[in-house]
């Protein structure tokens, strides 16, 4: 790890030479800038680190001396100058794990009715509702970019964006099958169902980062219709976009104007393909969309909501929380967040140490 560290640090004092010849060209200013913030706090870590090993290879020396009060005081300074560089290595190993290029993005993220019928159209209603209460919670904007609702107070589904500070980096666990069983309403001898619900979620794309061709997209436009069909304006306002070269569709009726529409399906079409890009780059799913969230089938999922026995269950990490009420306000999510990001952090920690 230590020629690890030299080199951060050697090339952090690269980016102070090149920040003084910059001059006035603030493009690579602002570059160099960005790069020297986010090295800093390693460099300064990196500092203590060997300043820290100095110290105990000094302590070291001293411990071999002739007087005894010496070595006494050595011994015991040793002691606490390990512990303070098992300290100083834990914390620079987490800070040299390679870091997630989309955590600090806006989040567009998708929820659908799977399997389930009625009833999983209104946990996909509940669903929705946590995590805007979860956003509300963290002082995250949220922008509601399509919704389409059954008539009964669930929806067969909904696309929305979550704006603010680390929002991508927490909620993109969120994505895969949430499994919830409970006793419908409708249910008169007290059976429980089990319905599921695909979320997905994706990182809000830069205009620069994908170009689309006009030649690869076609546009449908059609009248915005609310639940139940129901035609509730008479211009043609609603865009559906086409993606021909994957297939890839996004519909958009709620703004009040075509080019709204077309610009909000535009943006989940790029998040959409961004997403499906950087899948296949890190090899760690399918290419396609649907390895995200999977089928939506029964047997698929990454978390239960258990209404009779209060109980939600994350089969990622083994987690349970018997607050469900909590969890589904928003309050008790980050119980499941905070554990897998550790665990993220813990594999992706174990794949450098792997790769030397």
């Amino acid at each position: 790890m230590l020629e690890k560290l030299n080199g951060i640090i050697n090339h952090f004092a690269e980016i102070d030479k090149r920040l003084a010849e910059a001059g006035s060209d603030y493009q690579k200013i602002a570059e160099l800038s960005k790069e020297r913030s986010d090295l800093e706090p390693i460099v300064v870590a990196a500092k203590k680190y060997k300043n820290t090993l100095q110290k105990i290879q000094e302590t070291e020396e001293l411990q071999q001396s002739s007087d005894e009060e010496m070595r006494s005081m050595a011994d015991l300074e040793s002691e606490g100058l390990q512990t303070e560089l098992e300290a100083l290595e834990a914390s620079l190993k987490s800070m040299l794990v390679p870091k997630d290029p989309r955590d600090s993005r806006n989040v567009i993220m998708e929820i659908r009715a799977g399997t389930g019928g009625d009833e999983a159209g209104l946990f996909a209603a509940d669903l929705f509702r946590m995590y805007l209460r979860y956003a509300e919670l963290r002082h995250w904007k949220t922008e509601v970019l399509s919704i389409n609702e059954t008539g009964i107070g669930g929806l067969k589904e909904v696309i929305f964006m979550i704006k603010g500070k680390g929002a991508f980096s927490r909620l993109k666990f969120e994505s895969g099958v949430h499994r919830v069983q409970r006793v419908p309403e409708t249910e008169s001898q007290g059976r429980i169902h089990t319905s599921t619900i695909t979320v997905a979620v994706l990182a809000e794309v830069d205009d620069v980062e994908i170009e689309i061709p006009a030649s690869s997209i076609q546009m449908d436009v059609y009248k915005s219709a609310g639940a139940g069909g129901q035609n509730v304006q008479k211009n043609m306002t609603a865009v559906r976009i086409t993606h021909l070269p994957t297939g890839i569709v996004v519909a958009c009726q709620d703004e009040r104007s075509q080019l709204q529409n077309r610009l909000r399906a535009m943006s989940v079409l790029k998040a959409r393909l961004y997403e499906r890009e950087e899948q296949k780059r890190v090899s760690e799913l399918d290419a396609t969309r649907r390895s995200q969230i999977g089928s939506g089938g029964r047997a698929e999922k990454i978390r239960t909501y258990n209404y009779p026995q209060s109980r939600v269950t994350d089969h990622r990490i083994n987690l349970s929380s018997h607050n469900l009420v909590g969890v589904l306000n928003g309050e008790d999510l980050d119980k499941f967040i905070d554990e897998l990001r550790l665990k993220d952090e813990s594999d992706r920690l174990a794949a450098t140490d792997s790769n030397g």
